[in-house]
C-alpha cells in the first residue's frame, strides 16, 4: 500500500461514533483526533510492549505512549501482575489500605527529598493541591506559574491563562501572573512587583532544555527570600529525568513537588509529596486552620498504588531511567541523519533530553508548521510509526528504532519535495493538525 492509499476506515467510523458521545472525542484534548491528519487518527484495540494496534488491523512502534504515562511498554509484566494480586483482594475500603502505607513507605524511599505524600489520580489534583497549600501557609493570593511550559491543571487557576478560558471568571485569572523559565532576573522583578502577593512560583525543572547552570539554585533562593513556596512538578520529569525527579538529579530541593505520568505506567495515580511542615497543614497533628488538601475517593485505590510500587522498584532494579536516555540518543541520532540525508536537517528537528524527545516541523522559512508537521505525521502513520513525539518507552528494541528512522527517511523524502514546491498541501490529505490550545474549535 502506498502512502497515498493509506487508510482506516474502521477507525474514521469509531472517531465519528465517539464524537457523537464524547465532547471532543476523547477523554485527553492532546489525543483528540484533530491532532492527527484528517481521517487519520488511529482508534486502539490493544497494546503490548512498544506496539499498538489499531481497530482497523494496523500495527504501529508506538511513542509517548499514553502521553509520556507508559514507560515501560503497555502490559508490563511486572506491573499487571502486581495489578492482579490486589484486584483479586479488593480495591476500595472504608478505611486505609496497608497498602497505602506501603506505597508511601516506597515512594518516600524513591523520592528521599520529599517527607510526606498523599496519591490521587490524575496530575491536575496533585497541583491544584499545592496551589491551594500554598496559599494558605502563606496567605497570599497570587500564583505565578512558568510562562515557557505548557501545562499545569485543569483547574481555573491555570486553565483561565490560556486561550481555553471561556467559562473562567476574569477575576481569578487575574490571580495568576507568570515567569521566563530560565531569567531569575525577571523573576526577582516579578517578586518585588508583587512583594508579599505572590504565594508559590509552580515550573517544571527541565523540560526541552536543561535548566541553565545555577538556575533552579537561584529559584530555590528567591522563592525562600521573599517568602513563597516553590513547587516542581515533575510529571514528567520525574522518572524519566531520574527516579527521584529533576530534583533528585540537579541536587535542588523544592517545598513541594507533584509526580504522575510515568509513576504508574498507565494506571491512573499521581503523588503531591514535600515538606512534613507544609503538608501537615493538610492532616491533623497541628493546630492550625485545616485545608481541604487532597480527598479523592479512588486516590488510593489498591491496585494502582501496587502498580506504582512495581514501577519504582522495576526503575531501580533494572536500570531503566538509563536505558530511556540510551535508546532516546540513538532515536535522535538516527532521525537527525535521516532528516540530513534528505537536505532537511534544518527543517525537521529533534528536541529535549533523550528519555524525552519531541520534533519540531519548519515551512520553508523556518517557522514551526502545523501543514508541515501534518504532512509528516501522515507519512509517519502510512510506516507504521504512531509518534506525536519521540518520547521512548524501554520497551523499544533495536529493530523499532530502525524501522522507525528508515519511515522518518521516507517522510523527509517527502518533506523533501514539499520544500521545493514551497507548498504542502497536496501532500496533506486534507485540513492540517490543530494546535491543543485554541479559542474555536
Amino acid at each position: 500500500m502506498t502512502t497515498e492509499e493509506f487508510e482506516l476506515p474502521r477507525s474514521r467510523q469509531a472517531n465519528a461514533r465517539l464524537h457523537a458521545l464524547v465532547p471532543g472525542g476523547a477523554h485527553t484534548y492532546a489525543k483528540g483526533d484533530d491532532q492527527y491528519p484528517e481521517d487519520l487518527a488511529p482508534v486502539i484495540s490493544h497494546g503490548r510492549g512498544a506496539h499498538v494496534w489499531d481497530v482497523d488491523g494496523n500495527r504501529y512502534v508506538e511513542y509517548g505512549s499514553g502521553l509520556r504515562s507508559v514507560s515501560l511498554g503497555h502490559a508490563h509484566p511486572r506491573v499487571t501482575e502486581a495489578v492482579r494480586r490486589e484486584l483479586e483482594r479488593g480495591s476500595n475500603f472504608v478505611r486505609p489500605s496497608v497498602v497505602e502505607l506501603a506505597a508511601a513507605e516506597r515512594f518516600l524511599a524513591t523520592v528521599p527529598t520529599a517527607e510526606m505524600v498523599k496519591f490521587a489520580k490524575n496530575g491536575s489534583d496533585a497541583t491544584t493541591a499545592a496551589v491551594r497549600l500554598a496559599r494558605a501557609a502563606t496567605g497570599r493570593p497570587r500564583v505565578a506559574v512558568c510562562a515557557d511550559h505548557p501545562f499545569f491543571s485543569v483547574d481555573d487557576w491555570f486553565i483561565g491563562t490560556t486561550p481555553m478560558s471561556a467559562g473562567i471568571p476574569a477575576a481569578i485569572t487575574e490571580l495568576t501572573v507568570s515567569f521566563p523559565y530560565g531569567d531569575l532576573a525577571a523573576t526577582k522583578e516579578l517578586l518585588t512587583r508583587y512583594e508579599g502577593e505572590i504565594a508559590c512560583l509552580i515550573l517544571e525543572p527541565a523540560a526541552a532544555a536543561e535548566p541553565p547552570p545555577g538556575y533552579l539554585a537561584g529559584l530555590r533562593e528567591l522563592a525562600s527570600r521573599h517568602g513563597c513556596v516553590l513547587v516542581f512538578d515533575e510529571m514528567i520529569t520525574g522518572f524519566r529525568w531520574s527516579e527521584a525527579g529533576a530534583q533528585g538529579l540537579y541536587g535542588v530541593t523544592p517545598d513541594l513537588s507533584t509526580f504522575g505520568k510515568a509513576l504508574g505506567n498507565g494506571f491512573a495515580v499521581s503523588a503531591l509529596a514535600g515538606r512534613r511542615e507544609l503538608m501537615e497543614r493538610g492532616g491533623l497533628r497541628h493546630c492550625g486552620e485545616r485545608v481541604f488538601l487532597l480527598s479523592t475517593t479512588h486516590g488510593a485505590e489498591t491496585h494502582s498504588l501496587a502498580a506504582a510500587m512495581a514501577v519504582q522498584a522495576t526503575y531501580v532494579e533494572e536500570g531503566v531511567t538509563a536505558r530511556l536516555h540510551a535508546l532516546g540518543e540513538r532515536l535522535a541520532a538516527g532521525v537527525r541523519e535521516a532528516a540530513a540525508g534528505m537536505g532537511v536537517g534544518d527543517h525537521v528537528l529533534v528536541r529535549g533530553r533523550a528519555s524525552n524527545l519531541v520534533f519540531a516541523t519548519l515551512d520553508e522559512s523556518g517557522r514551526p508548521s502545523q501543514p508541515y508537521r501534518t504532512l509528516f505525521l501522515r507519512r509517519l502513520l502510512a510506516g507504521g510509526v504512531l509518534a506525536p513525539s519521540f518520547v521512548v518507552s524501554a520497551a523499544l528494541s533495536e529493530a523499532d528504532i530502525a524501522h522507525t528512522v528508515e519511515v522518518v527517511s521516507q517522510a523527509c523524502a517527502v518533506y523533501r519535495k514539499a520544500l521545493d514546491a514551497g507548498d504542502p498541501t497536496p501532500w496533506l490529505g486534507g485540513r492540517p493538525v490543530q494546535p491543543v490550545f485554541r479559542r474555536v474549535p
